[in-house]
């Protein structure tokens, strides 16, 4: 769909393609080009190089010369702060972008489209009228109006409040069922990003890092930075200390342990890596109740902190020297039991299927 370079003022080297009817969603922290990606998508932005297609159509190409206008690109853009005029009804708003039908057929039209966002009977009521999501489907049903070739959202839920965020996810979801358009959604929740997209797309300082579905994405990033970039925990650095295929296992030193990971031959004995475990697969050893698994890669620390968080609470354990944190949830009730305090000394396993290994941090992480 695009594929974008450009050295300033914000710098882009980044590639991305979604399908019709697919959803695709952009992360990655404030700065990194999402919004701008949208912005040379609709056409609003002139990039240096690269092109833009759509639907086997040339929107922009660099090499030839190429650039159509944005309003002969028919795009649906929803703006974060939703962009209606004040002066319009809901109405209007949608019957505003409707001018490539003959006139006595807005009005129906515009009707039928607030109906399929949920508006049906507030046609009348002016932008000051509306709730935050009220207006937000307004803006919704205007982009849907223009019959787009391509719908995208600019961090369309992040002003308002979480339940109506929630619901105004699950309209999209049902939505999106009846539209072949290519999607694109902008998020720095990756949760939605999770719960919407069919494949996700990493982006830092405007280049493309990664893309995938976002479970993949978040299970098996291919570097540090992306692990970091999608709120991974628990990410190290060791050393590689032998290959074993026949076992299924490759071997690693970290802070003076000999770790077992899941095989991966991408890497060689003596290789400096990164590599992270997921909280899901680090579990604590209880005195009371020795489990098949306590020998499976155990570490021992000091308890740090320990944090209830409703039914779970949030574990830091001290490891290694230089201290070094693993972190992990355990149910509330569990930690009661256990006498979970700062302090107490905790012996965890890291489970070897869950470890996942990845070429050597290049960015610090103060630089994300």
């Amino acid at each position: 769909m695009a594929a974008l370079n450009q050295a300033g003022p914000i710098p882009l080297a980044a590639e991305l393609n979604c399908a019709p009817g697919e959803l695709l969603a952009l992360v990655g922290p404030s700065g990194s080009g999402k919004s701008t990606i949208l912005r040379h998508i609709a056409g609003l932005h002139r990039p240096a190089r690269g092109h833009v297609r759509c639907n086997g159509e040339s929107w922009f190409e660099s090499e030839n010369d190429v650039f159509v206008p944005p309003q002969q690109r028919r795009v649906g853009l929803v703006f974060q702060d939703y962009a209606l005029f004040p002066h319009l009804t809901a109405l209007g708003n949608v019957a505003a972008a409707l001018g490539h039908l003959p006139r006595y057929q807005r009005r129906e039209r515009a009707l039928a489209l607030l109906d399929e966002v949920n508006l049906g009977g507030l046609e009348r009521r002016f932008p000051w009228q509306l709730s935050g999501g009220q207006r937000q489907r307004v803006a919704l049903a205007r982009a849907l109006a223009r019959e787009p070739r391509a719908l995208l959202l600019d961090e369309p839920f992040s002003a308002v409040d979480q339940i109506t965020r929630r619901k105004l996810q699950q309209q999209l979801a049902a939505l999106r069922r009846s539209l072949s358009v290519p999607i694109v959604l902008v998020t720095h929740d990756l949760d939605e990003a999770t719960a919407l997209a069919d494949r996700m797309v990493v982006l830092h300082h405007g280049r493309t890092l990664q893309q995938g579905p976002p479970l993949e994405v978040m299970a098996t990033p291919q570097s540090a930075l992306v692990a970091r970039l999608v709120g991974a925990r628990n990410i190290f650095e060791g050393v590689v200390l032998e290959q074993q295929p026949e076992r299924g296992r490759t071997l690693l030193r970290w802070q003076g342990h000999e770790l077992e990971a899941e095989h991966n031959p991408a890497f060689m004995p003596g290789q400096q890596i990164s590599w992270l475990v997921p909280a899901q697969s680090i579990v604590m050893h209880r005195r009371d109740r020795p489990s098949r698994g306590d020998s499976e890669n155990p570490v021992t620390g000091r308890l740090n902190e320990a944090v209830p968080l409703g039914e779970n609470t949030l574990v830091s354990i001290d490891v290694g020297n230089p201290a070094q944190q693993l972190t992990l949830s355990v149910s509330s009730h569990v930690a009661r039991r256990m006498g979970i305090a700062p302090g107490l000394e905790i012996t965890v396993s890291l489970l070897a299927d869950g470890i996942h290994l990845m070429p050597r941090e290049e960015i610090p992480a103060r630089e994300l």
